[in-house]
């Protein structure tokens, strides 16, 4: 009977996982693609079996992060989300050599950051992010372009990563209208998801049709920039078509998709691009930048177009043969029904993760002092 104790223990043991995340996982006031992603692979590896321990960190807090991480069992199995390691370098390598360490790489962070105009020292983000990575036993990156680039900036050895796109959760098809007028924008209204780069468009646009356009995402992270689109919108005339809804999750979002013809990405730096899954998912083509994973997340290549970031002149074009070509408009709604078929699950993320997970549990190697 003690023998039988100790094994169910060992197996236990081997399925604990301490997950270090920011605080705001839960928060809907902040909803992010890293958030979203990491509250699925909390609650899809507890539904697998592993017991999920949550180290929630707040912004700014090393001394937080330090002080949880010195309160793990030595060879405890730690995930760290990317946002906390590149921001907190220190706290890994202090504990680095005791426990085994993955961190979960949602982006290049030296290559988002530069995009934000808020004095960022760029150099100062690169170091901490090549500490960060190095005091990592695992990277998992939530994209093939995200796991190039880290290795072409020789931040990580390529045998230490591993990739696990995010998933998508079952939706209903949208149907799309026959006009295709109904434009929707999803992400948090920043500067690198280039909600500028389509207003400046739609500004351009106020006489064709009558379209209309939905921005779905916090307008409480860049104010000023916010600011600045409102008063283009307004300068322009166009309050009436144009709806600023800011975050919305589940149901809300859902029906947000459910009136769409057409999504629109006009980032300026996509590590995958979960909107453009989400919009296959769902039977609605897209026209998105050419930047980052944007191309792997658009499954089928015949369900979207694809244009250069930055660049309001080739945009205007795409929605000008949009809505004036229901050739065009026909097929991009097929090809976009039959992508739903070709997106990635959630489940085949968790998967991914999990033999992570499992090979640094069972290798048998101890990387703590």
């Amino acid at each position: 009977m003690g023998e039988l104790l100790q094994i169910s223990m060992r197996v236990a043991a081997d399925k604990t996982l301490y997950f270090v995340v920011p605080d705001a996982i839960d928060d809907p006031q902040r909803v992010s693609g890293g958030n979203v992603y990491d509250r699925h692979v909390r609650d899809g590896l507890r539904n697998t079996g592993w017991d999920v321990r949550m180290v929630e960190t707040p912004t700014g807090s090393e001394s937080f992060t330090v002080r949880a991480l010195s309160e793990l069992p030595d060879g405890a199995l730690v995930l760290v989300d990317g946002l906390i390691a590149v921001r907190e370098p220190g706290a890994l390598a202090a504990h680095s050599h005791r426990l085994r360490v993955i961190v979960l790489a949602h982006m290049v962070a030296s290559l988002a950051t530069g995009l934000s105009p808020d004095g960022t020292d760029l150099d100062d983000v690169a170091n901490r992010e090549a500490a960060a990575l190095k005091s990592a036993h695992r990277v998992v990156a939530t994209s093939a372009w995200t796991r190039s680039e880290l290795v072409r900036r020789f931040l990580v050895p390529p045998e230490t990563l591993v990739i696990a796109q995010p998933g998508t959760d079952s939706a209903a098809i949208t149907t799309v209208s026959r006009g295709g007028r109904r434009l929707l924008c999803v992400g948090v209204v920043a500067p690198h998801k280039g909600q500028d780069v389509l207003v400046r468009v739609l500004a351009r646009l106020s006489g064709v049709g009558d379209w209309t356009c939905t921005f779905v995402g916090s307008l409480t992270t860049e104010p000023n920039f916010v600011a600045d689109l409102t008063g283009t919108v307004h300068a322009a005339h166009l309050d009436a078509r144009v709806r600023f809804l800011g975050p919305v999750t589940g149901q809300a979002l859902d029906e947000a998709y459910g009136q769409a013809d057409l999504v629109v990405v006009p980032s300026r730096a996509e590590s995958f691009g979960m909107v453009v899954a989400e919009a296959l998912a769902r039977g609605i083509p897209v026209v998105a930048s050419r930047v980052g994973g944007v191309p792997e997340a658009l499954s089928s290549s015949e369900a979207g177009i694809l244009v250069p970031a930055d660049d309001p002149a080739a945009l205007e074009s795409v929605l000008r043969d949009w809505w004036s070509n229901q050739t065009l408009r026909d097929d991009l709604v097929t090809a976009a029904r039959e992508a739903r078929t070709t997106v990635r699950s959630w489940s085949s993320t968790i998967s991914t993760i999990e033999l992570v997970l499992h090979e640094m549990t069972h290798t048998g190697t101890k990387v703590w002092a």
